[in-house]
């Protein structure tokens, strides 16, 4: 053993001189290792008195008595704050195949003589008898304890939930950052159409010329329970700017790009594009939004830019678009608006509105006779850019439009004016939509990253909750299918996911009725005062159609006047010419 240790200790002794040959070392520390990381050991003891120090009287006379003397204690605890910075808990996600297994070697289960033989052995073991009677007697009892109490019984089926009760609240699931080094703001959102547990994430710089050198063209779909990985990167040729899933068919994305190209992919044959729309037949201006068509063969979509043009397209073939509408209003052939939103209710399959960057709203039709007469009314509301626009789910005919500073509610028969508003917010509004499970409840984002839960049923003059979700601005929101998580995507490119409370995510006892009772309210207080409105218009336009004839007959009558004394002007300046005359001549004959 003496012998191994040396012939271990060489050849320790020889790497360790190769790899200082290597590596020069400067200064070598030595500690024993007794001394080093040595343990504290504490016991219990006894007091005791280790320094008496006797009393110096001369010391006295350096010194004044108080009395009485003021002394102040603090009794408030000493408290003491650490801040620590832990590593981020990464996630893997792993499958496993589950095969049939368990079988001798010699036996093969996919041969089903072999494998019933076996079991006929088995099945006559006394072993395997006696163990099924002792399970036989455990799964009897087991079976009637369950005959005599139903553990799944429901004692409170009738009992319905009023989640009205509860306080609006809601609480942050998971936080999706943009994996690149030059951050991108989160253009747009859309959730996986089938169980909604995906989220895909369109990722660009939408400031005019501001792209940084190097900047990811990259967008993500992310899995919403594991935020560090991205689940599949999508790489565009040029930045997304919207994005949207087929709700057909899962697995086909389409997105709008900077450039104003349309691009499809399929996530089945991965990040690369299937198909892109052809540069020179597509939009000149970045492409903003593209909703999916109800459709037999579920590919068709339409699409609008701020370059005044609203197009649709057939997935399967994207050299050019099928139909094309000018968004013009003055009706001569140019485009005068530029689309920025789309709202497209399935129910009203030949129908659509455009949201454009003049604060317009178009009420459009697809199947008119004439391009013409698509567009059917406008809504003028806003001061600035339509962001979002969306029809209530439960009420189609009223639809919510985010702008400026407000956010209004609309009835698709008044144009003048909209029938509902918030407040104006002191920052700008970015974002809008409303709940798939509650007609009364919207929400709305600011630049200053709040985030704003509207509830009508419960208060009309402020949001009901109003949460800070970031520290910059909220980009773009989306709320899924069920209406119990929102996502959020802020300027730097963070997606915060937001779990919602039962109060805000369940529709409330006899909500469909009384959210109808106050949109037919207040949409036939808008058309009164609409009607008050025209008549009065018409009072002053008749009033001040009277004044002007009225103006005129005076008018007549003045230069009548003028006229008649005119002429006796005249007519004396006549008589006093003739008479002078007149004078001179007799003057003359004497």
């Amino acid at each position: 053993t003496q012998r191994s240790v040396r012939s271990f200790k060489l050849s320790y002794y020889n790497e360790y001189k190769s790899y200082l040959s290597v590596m020069e070392i400067v200064y070598v520390y030595t500690k024993k290792r007794e001394e080093f990381g040595r343990q504290c050991n504490f016991s219990d003891r006894p007091a005791e008195s280790l320094v008496d120090i006797p009393i110096d009287e001369s010391l006295k006379e350096n010194f004044i008595e108080r009395n009485p003397c003021h002394s102040a204690i603090q009794c408030a605890p000493q408290m003491s704050e650490h801040e620590v910075n832990t590593e981020r808990f990464e996630t893997c996600n792993r499958g496993v195949n589950h095969v049939e297994g368990g079988w001798p070697k010699d036996i093969n289960p996919s041969e089903v003589e072999q494998t019933m033989r076996f079991r006929k052995k088995v099945e006559k073991d006394e072993v395997y008898i006696q163990a099924i009677q002792q399970l036989g007697r455990s799964m009897e009892h087991t079976i009637r304890q369950n005959n005599a109490i139903d553990i799944y019984e429901e004692y409170f089926s009738d009992f319905v939930e009023d989640g009205s009760v509860e306080p609006p609240s809601a609480k942050t699931i998971n936080v999706f950052r943009d994996p690149n080094e030059l951050k991108r703001t989160a253009a747009n959102i859309s959730w996986y159409p089938d169980n909604a547990r995906k989220l895909a994430v369109a990722y660009s710089v939408l400031e005019f010329q501001k792209s940084p050198v190097g900047m990811s063209m990259d967008s993500y779909i992310w899995d919403i329970e594991s935020p560090n990985k991205p689940d599949m990167a999508l790489k565009p040729i040029s930045p997304l700017v919207c994005i949207e899933y087929n709700p057909k068919d899962p697995h086909c994305i389409v997105g709008g790009q900077y450039n104003g190209q349309l691009a499809f992919w399929d996530t089945r044959k991965g990040s690369q594009p299937i198909e892109v729309s052809a540069i020179s037949k597509t939009h000149s201006d970045p492409l903003y939004r593209c909703i999916f068509l109800t459709s037999k063969t579920g590919t068709e979509c339409f699409t609008t830019s701020t370059d005044g043009q609203v197009l649709w397209w057939d997935i399967r073939k994207m050299s050019e678009p099928t139909e094309t509408l000018i968004l013009d209003l003055t009706k001569s052939g140019k485009p005068t608006l530029g689309g920025i939103s789309l709202e497209y209710e399935s129910t009203m399959p030949t129908k659509f509105m455009v949201g454009t960057e003049q604060g317009i709203v178009l009420s459009c039709n697809r199947k008119a006779k004439s391009p013409s007469e698509r567009i059917v009314a406008s809504y003028n509301g806003h001061y600035g850019p339509v962001y979002a626009l969306q029809r209530n789910p439960f009420f189609p005919k009223n639809f919510l439009t985010v702008g400026d500073w407000t956010a209004r509610i609309w009835a698709e028969e008044i144009r003048e004016s909209s029938i509902m508003w918030t407040k104006f917010h002191k920052s700008y509004l970015t974002d809008g939509c409303w709940s798939p499970v509650r007609p009364g409840v919207f929400f709305t984002s600011r630049m200053d990253g709040c985030l704003d839960v509207w509830d009508y049923m419960f208060k009309q003059s402020d949001p009901a909750l109003s949460l800070q979700v970031c520290d910059e601005a909220l980009n773009c929101i989306k709320i899924q299918e069920h209406g119990s998580l929102i996502a959020c995507g802020s300027h730097s490119g963070n997606v915060t996911l937001l779990e919602l409370s039962s109060s805000l995510s369940q529709l409330q006892r006899n909500e469909k009725a009384s959210v109808t009772l106050m949109f037919e309210r207040e949409t036939k207080r808008e058309k009164i005062l609409e009607s008050r409105y025209r008549e009065m218009k018409m009072k002053e336009r008749t009033k001040s159609q009277m004044d002007e004839n009225v103006q005129n007959d005076e008018y007549e009558e003045d230069v009548d006047e003028l006229i008649s004394e005119a002429e006796k002007n005249f007519w004396f300046t006549v008589e006093q010419e003739k008479a002078g005359i007149e004078k001179k001549e007799k003057e003359a004959e004497d």
